[in-house]
């Protein structure tokens, strides 16, 4: 019987690619309501993410370029979700 492996879907833009690095590393998580990305404010995983992006940047990007994209979606992202009704 012919076995195949599921791949994971390709990543299209850099944007995408560094948002998926730093779900990986735990930097950032998705409002379970409404699906905005926000920052958890974990320095250790923050780190984590700029490792990965150093180690492992995407095809045709230098680290330093992978590092900037990192930093770039982490200062796009807020950390609280902005259709959440604020805590009182």
């Amino acid at each position: 019987m012919l076995m195949t492996k599921e791949r994971r879907s390709g990543i299209r833009t850099l944007r995408g690619w560094a948002i998926s690095v730093l779900q990986e590393a735990g930097a950032i998580r998705e409002c379970d309501e409404h699906g905005w990305m926000q920052d958890r404010a974990d320095p250790h995983a923050r780190e984590r993410a700029f490792d990965i992006a150093r180690r492992d940047p995407p095809g045709g990007l230098s680290q330093a370029e992978a590092v900037t994209e990192i930093e770039d979606v982490l200062a796009s992202i807020g950390d609280t979700c902005p259709e959440c009704p604020p805590d009182c």
